[in-house]
């Protein structure tokens, strides 16, 4: 991929000297005599890579992490699985991120455009003390599965740092999940106690959940406890009705035992003690269950939002997220920078997409996080925040969920704000964080992710394992890291685990994105290793696809999937392209021969869709990522194994038997 040399974005010197990533350069520089204040950020990142323990020490103290942190950093660390960080250690999670208990704003709630509410420090502190004791008094101890089948409301955080208080282990799904997908997910891992909501508001409307939480209780029998929290009541001004719920009980009987607790116990557990299990989102089969340790989420969130996202005790911290993606539990740490938290919950498109906008104006929001579909979606329909808000306090917008395309960094810069960070990341579920992500102190180059993050050995590998540079390849990471997973939850072998991420190559982590290293040290992610097309032998990402087409004003959006040609031959493939148009538009010749003629100018000939099809809708995760590998499997007529998975898992209708692909 051609990209101009020049940056579309570089900070000032008189910012990058106030960056915590400096602040960081300079305590590390003093602590170990190392030249590293004035260096290159190459010359970091090699250090953190080549000094793993002056690093990662470096890591705890500069985020000053509550906890003793013992002698020794690593031991194994040339095994993958196999290495074990910071042996010795004792910490409490959420102690780490309830460090202050001050009047400030420690969250910020607004459910669409229907309901605001705030909570300082103190509240917080408090609200978590009561939860935690009325967990205990119910049984709950280190080890047992605490879940969470909610909004992202400031309830939920309560429940998480209850839990991690006690040494529990939590796990969360929002509410717009059926109830067979909760049961799959929450099924595995047996909780004790459930949180639920009684409803929830989208797109201006409530959405009523108590039937499904009824069914979910019923159906689940380690459960001791549903708490249910009244959101959607409170917004309608009445109490719900749970009678039916079995061993249902509303959060306010639930803490009314304990509202005068004010003290927390923190157990001081080992680093590598189980905290969250997080649930892949793909739709090939039952989800994994993803079992991550408290200290590596903590110190490897610490890394990002201090030094990569330079985020600062009294900044205002966003992103777009439900409860069922791993951006919550992201976000979620920023309490242990001394950050606000602003939580939003519902449609990101209330009133005509410029509520998140709103939201930043009102609150003095500092760091924007949200999707890449999000930003397409605006640009689509030629939002120009620039315009029409202030965003005074906004010095980084950050994006994930898929590629970031390089006309989207143009629209960023053109019409939300000139001068700002903006940092696409990638990185997933897997390690609950990212392997590739941004650097307030660097340029940013439009289409690329500024750089790999410290103490991760990314590289780009081709099919033989060996580095490449500008060329096309598996994204790896080739020394082990502190927010590797634990393992899989039941997977006491850790045969599936080794099988998901060793399996390609040996000691080396592959994590399934196609990528590439760009002449600045940058990032190109194409797509999925798995969703890669590879017609006639060769390998195109989707998102090289998707760039061009979404250019046209016709399209909403598309999907791009290999059909098996001639069917039963699986030796090779056609490129076929769907696309959703704007409404009332119809895929002509002309449009169908404009499609091809775009992404033939603008790419090579391979890349050109043997049949381009209309259709109404395209299937996503509950996450918003469009499910390549589920509309491949419907087209050859394949099941989809996981359609709980899907926000929308009726829109796999639109591809199954169509006439035009037997031709």
């Amino acid at each position: 991929m051609n990209t101009p040399s020049a940056p579309i974005w570089q900070p000032s010197k008189k910012r990058i000297a106030g960056t915590r990533l400096t602040g960081f350069m300079e305590a590390a520089e003093k602590r170990w005599n190392r030249r590293l204040a004035s260096a290159e950020f190459s010359t970091l990142h090699a250090w953190s890579i080549d000094h793993p323990e002056e690093f990662w020490t470096s890591v705890w103290e500069f985020g000053e992490v509550r906890g003793k942190m013992g002698s020794v950093v690593v031991t194994d660390r040339e095994k993958m699985p196999g290495a074990n960080w910071f042996p010795a250690a004792r910490l409490n999670f959420a102690e780490n991120l309830l460090r202050r208990r001050d009047k400030a704003d420690a969250l910020v709630f607004w459910g669409e455009d229907k309901i605001k509410g705030r909570a300082s420090h103190a509240d917080l502190y408090q609200a978590v003390a009561q939860t935690a004791a009325a967990l205990r008094a119910l049984g709950v101890t280190k080890g047992d599965r605490v879940a969470a089948y909610l909004p992202n409301l400031p309830a939920t955080i309560v429940a998480m740092l209850a839990t991690a208080s006690i040494g529990a282990i939590f796990s969360s799904a929002s509410p717009d999940f059926g109830v067979q997908g909760v049961l799959d997910r929450f099924g595995q891992i047996e909780p004790k106690v459930l949180f639920a909501c009684d409803g929830y508001w989208y797109n201006g409307k409530i959405v009523d959940c108590l039937g499904k939480v009824a069914e979910i209780a019923e159906r689940m029998p380690t459960l001791k406890q549903v708490v249910v929290v009244p959101y959607a009541g409170d917004a309608a001004g009445s109490a719900a009705d749970i009678s039916d719920v079995k061993h249902g009980i509303s959060l306010t009987d639930f803490l009314a035992p304990f509202v005068g607790e004010t003290n927390i116990y923190f157990e001081q557990l080992p680093f590598d003690h189980p905290l969250y299990i997080m649930f892949s989102s793909g739709t090939t089969g039952v989800p994994k269950c993803i079992v991550h340790c408290a200290g590596g989420a903590l110190v490897q969130h610490i890394k990002e939002h201090q030094l990569h996202g330079d985020v600062r005790a009294g900044d205002r911290l966003f992103y777009f997220t439900t409860c069922g993606w791993m951006m919550w539990n992201w976000l979620v740490t920023g309490l242990a920078s001394g950050a606000t938290l602003l939580l939003y919950d519902g449609s990101p498109f209330v009133g005509r997409g410029s509520i998140l906008f709103d939201y930043a104006d009102a609150e003095g929001m500092t760091h924007l996080g949200t999707s890449a579909k999000f930003i397409d979606a605006i640009a689509k329909i030629e939002l120009k925040p620039r315009q029409t808000h202030k965003l005074d306090e906004l010095r980084a917008l950050f994006s994930t969920g898929s590629p970031l395309v390089a006309e989207a960094f143009d629209y960023v810069y053109a019409n939300i704000k000139k001068d700002m960070q903006l940092a696409s990341v990638s990185g997933g579920t897997d390690i609950i964080s990212c392997f590739v992500i941004g650097n307030p102190n660097g340029p940013v180059y439009r289409g690329e992710i500024q750089c790999a993050g410290l103490g991760m050995a990314v590289d780009v590998v081709d099919d033989a394992g060996r580095p490449v540079r500008g060329e096309k390849g598996e994204l790896v990471c080739t020394k082990s890291f502190p927010v590797m997973p634990i393992g899989f939850w039941k997977d006491d072998d850790g045969t599936k685990y080794r099988a998901a991420y060793f399996e390609r190559f040996d000691n080396i982590w592959c994590h399934g994105d196609f990528a590439e290293i760009t002449e600045h040290n940058g990032f190109i992610i194409y797509g999925r290793s798995d969703a890669t097309l590879n017609p006639g032998g060769v390998r195109i990402g989707t998102a090289e696809i998707y760039r061009q087409v979404e250019k046209l004003n016709e399209v909403v959006e598309s999907i791009v999937i290999g059909q098996d040609w001639p069917p039963g031959n699986s030796g090779d493939v056609r490129v076929v392209l769907f696309v959703k148009l704007r409404d009332g538009l119809a895929l002509d010749l002309a449009l169908d021969k404009r499609i091809k003629q775009v992404i033939r100018d603008n790419t090579t000939p391979r890349h050109v869709p043997a049949k381009i099809l209309q259709v109404a809708d395209i299937p996503r995760t509950k996450s918003g990522k469009i499910v390549e590998l589920a509309v491949r499997n419907v087209v050859h007529g394949a099941a989809v194994k996981n359609v709980e998975a899907l926000a929308n898992p009726e829109a796999l209708e639109h591809f199954r038997g169509r006439g035009e692909l037997q031709s």
